[in-house]
């Protein structure tokens, strides 16, 4: 335990009552003898080297080489990705991948390089084996983007896993971003990130990390191109980064590194080159596609932990429509429960929550329920007595079954790594159905255990079924909640297989988009945490999450208006938009700032309201590309170093800009933008990129501009879908996608292309057909038509 463990268990503790308090002391001491007595000590250590090469064996798509002391395996896969694992590791099994490995490229060949070596040629890269073991990426035109230095290991005297480090070297130009959901983000400066889904027991800020979601991915974006790495190991790790230097002359360059260090499994590395756009795309077929969430999802959301009975929910919901704000979900976080028990009501202040729930639904509302591992450790607990019946949870190495501290007081915890166990599990979501809940969050996943010192987990020594190979905590934990939603997500699909089933997770790992979402956790309430809602959004979907978004206002503390109003404003742009608070913090309801607050954010939510059409066109491109829909500005010229160092602002999809007021006091603010022409969306003034342009940023609106010559969805004044096409430059042509939504089921609509163009002195909508293009079925408004010419 080091001093950052301490704290983050006080942080948890230090709220609860002085029983809770002794079982967290108690739980502290539990996990601390389970680990000292069924932990292998680490003990004396040999230092190894793959040492020279031996001999190799050609296979298909690639083939292993051989060294002195261990061996190397690289394959091509299909879809231009190339895996590669050291002492002969295979690409499975793996939890990130969404299904059997992808079929071996015919075309790679492994031959023989100069010096000794020998190489792969890919389609998109070729990959250089030294030796000596050190393996490069280069692109198809000799540019090295990544050099992976020999890796080190240290295998214990008397047998045990190995600890790895694998050092990297990337050009001096790159930039890194990734590595799951970080506050600090999205571009990851020089420092030392953790792999380890971590509880930070408290509001967490910038400054903060590790978080709920760690992953090895690492997306790399140079001049030559960018690349996406993956480290398949879910063991406990860190990822040290340091960012290049370039020189004043040819040769003076330094080279930025990565160096990852993981404490046991095999060493298995992805790559995967190209554009941002290709490097995702790749990524979400080897992962998996995104889950496409139901339409409602994509609307606004109210949450509190705290709302406490029917009649609350009924005054909040009342006030949304009193003053004519659009609402689409409430959410019920663990005071909704019986006792903080999983799959429970409390009748007392939720008597008739069905009925609730139909009342909701009939004006549209979703209801929303919270969803924790942790099961109260007590018979006559139906989901225990259940639970234990069928033999469900984690036990320790000596057989007990492992108990924790969670908020219903002494808990334990399904192991979800069990297919078994997951279907159980999926089972109890029709409870929550039959209440009349239509989507569920998963919370307290990573898995979090409450004790007084100590890490606020399971113990590491507590066994796991690993899909049947067997293992401890070490390597489940970072899955655990990936391995959940994938319980909740399968057993609604089960339980009602005509609607699309919403599951968003507090926790995660690589291919957890395969089950829906997630959002920030328990961010800050002041400026530096509205900064880091974006951070994670960002970095998230660059891990292949694309559906995310933050506490709107923050999770605990009261924020003042402007703050509010600013993280509100930031939201209704975001994939989820979902205001929520703790219990102990101020309300969160736009009416509770101010008259002028109330009349800004109206305008924030009519504007999400008329996007849904957009928001539901990325959501199911996301689906079949795996494209993030909020983007970094570099997405479509990674080459751009200005725009790769902007982090405060994002494209929409490809056809919006949202440059959010991140400071306070602001009312103007500088925007990077990338080349072309782009038009306020209010004052529809055109402005010319490449460049940065001072824009107006009042507290009435943030600024949101459109590319000219997109084609932008949007729902019309009569609730129909219509076009917005911004007029493109005079003698250019724009364009754009349009997936119309046919509900919540899983039918899978056209997507249709729109261009623009100019036809003499008159601008032409046209969408293409199978036999030419065709007139829109639906109602175009041109917008940006009155611009004078560009404006700088």
């Amino acid at each position: 335990m080091d001093g950052r463990d301490l704290v983050r268990s006080m942080r948890v503790v230090g709220s609860a009552g002085a029983a809770q308090r002794l079982r967290t002391v108690r739980a502290a001491w539990r996990r601390r003898r389970a680990d000292a007595g069924a932990l292998p000590p680490r003990g004396a250590e040999r230092a190894r080297v793959p040492g020279p090469v031996r001999e190799v064996e050609p296979g298909p798509g690639g083939g292993v080489v051989r060294f002195g002391r261990s061996e190397l395996r690289i394959v091509v896969a299909v879809n231009g990705a190339v895996f590669w694992g050291w002492d002969g590791a295979a690409p499975e099994p793996s939890y990130a991948l969404g299904g059997r490995f992808p079929e071996p490229d015919p075309r790679a060949v492994l031959e023989p390089d100069k010096d000794g070596g020998w190489r792969v040629v890919a389609e998109r890269m070729t990959v250089v084996v030294s030796r000596h073991g050190a393996v490069e990426v280069r692109t198809p035109g000799g540019v090295t983007l990544r050099r992976d230095l020999p890796p080190r290991w240290w295998e214990p005297v008397g047998g045990g896993e190995a600890r790895w480090m694998q050092r990297s070297e990337v050009a001096a130009d790159a930039r890194f971003f990734g590595l799951g959901g970080r506050a600090s983000g999205p571009r990851l400066r020089a420092g030392t990130y953790r792999l380890w889904n971590t509880d930070p027991g408290g509001a967490f800020g910038p400054g903060d990390d590790p978080l709920y979601i760690t992953m090895p991915v690492q997306l790399v974006v140079a001049d030559a191109a960018t690349h996406l790495v993956f480290h398949d190991t879910s063991w406990d790790g860190t990822v040290t980064l340091r960012e290049g230097e370039e020189g004043a002359g040819s040769g003076h360059d330094r080279a930025g590194t990565s160096e990852l260090r993981v404490d046991g499994g095999p060493l298995r590395c992805w790559v995967m080159v190209g554009t941002p756009a290709r490097v995702l795309l790749a990524w979400a077929s080897l992962t998996g596609a995104p889950a496409l969430p139901p339409a409602w999802a994509l609307g606004h959301h109210h949450a509190r932990w705290g709302f406490g009975s029917e009649q609350e929910v009924r005054r909040i919901v009342a006030g949304y429509q009193e003053r004519g704000l659009p609402l689409d979900a409430v959410h019920l976080d663990i005071d909704h429960y019986d006792d903080h028990q999983v799959f429970t009501v409390d009748h007392e202040h939720f008597p008739k929550l069905p009925v609730l729930a139909e009342e909701l639904r009939r004006d549209g509302i979703r209801l929303v329920s919270i969803v924790d591992p942790a099961v109260k450790a007590e018979p006559g607990n139906a989901v225990y007595d259940s639970g234990t019946a069928e033999d469900v949870f984690v036990r320790d190495a000596s057989g007990r079954v492992v108990r924790g501290v969670v908020w219903p007081g002494e808990a334990v915890f399904p192991d979800f790594t069990h297919a078994r166990v997951r279907a159980w599990w999926g089972g109890l979501y029709e409870e929550r159905l039959a209440q009349g809940f239509a989507g569920f969050w998963h919370d307290m996943n990573e898995p979090t255990s409450f004790t007084a010192f100590g890490e606020s987990t399971l113990p590491r020594s507590a066994r796991h079924a690993l899909e049947g190979r067997g293992g401890d905590h070490r390597e489940a934990h970072n899955v655990y909640a990936l391995c959940m939603a994938r319980a909740g997500y399968e057993g609604l699909r089960e339980l009602a297989p005509q609607e699309r089933p919403f599951v968003f997770s507090r926790s995660g790992w690589a291919g957890m988009q395969r089950y829906g979402g997630t959002w920030s956790g328990d961010v800050a309430t002041g400026w530096p945490g509205l900064r880091a809602s974006l951070s994670l959004v960002m970095g998230l979907g660059l891990c292949g999450v694309p559906y995310s978004g933050p506490d709107v206002g923050g999770f605990d503390g009261s924020p003042s208006p402007e703050l509010y109003l600013r993280w509100f404003q930031l939201g209704a742009y975001l994939p989820l938009f979902r205001t929520h608070a703790s219990m102990r913090a101020g309300r969160r309801e736009p009416w509770e700032f101010g008259a002028e607050v109330l009349e800004h954010a109206r305008v924030a939510l009519v504007e999400r309201r008329r996007l849904l059409p957009y928001f539901m066109t990325l959501a199911h491109l996301a689906r079949r590309t795996g494209a993030p829909y909020v983007r970094p500005l570099w997405w479509g010229a990674p080459e751009d170093r200005a725009l790769r160092d902007c982090e405060d602002a994002f494209l929409l999809g490809d056809c919006l800009l949202v440059a959010p007021v991140l400071d306070p006091g602001a009312d103007r603010r500088a925007v990077q933008l990338p080349r072309g022409r782009w038009y306020d969306t209010v004052t529809e003034r055109a402005y010319e990129g490449p460049g940065q342009v001072l824009l107006d940023a009042p507290l009435a609106r943030i600024p949101v501009l459109a590319r000219a010559g997109a084609v932008v969805p949007v729902r019309g004044d009569d609730g129909g879908l219509e076009l917005e096409v911004w007029a493109p430059a005079q003698g250019r042509t724009g364009g754009g996608l349009v997936v119309p939504d046919t509900g919540d089921g899983w039918d899978e609509p056209e997507l249709e292309r729109y261009v623009a163009r100019w036809a003499g002195r008159r601008l032409v909508v046209e969408r293409e057909g199978e036999g030419g293009p065709v007139e829109p079925p639906y109602p175009v408004r041109v917008r940006g038509l009155g611009a004078d010419g560009a404006q700088t």
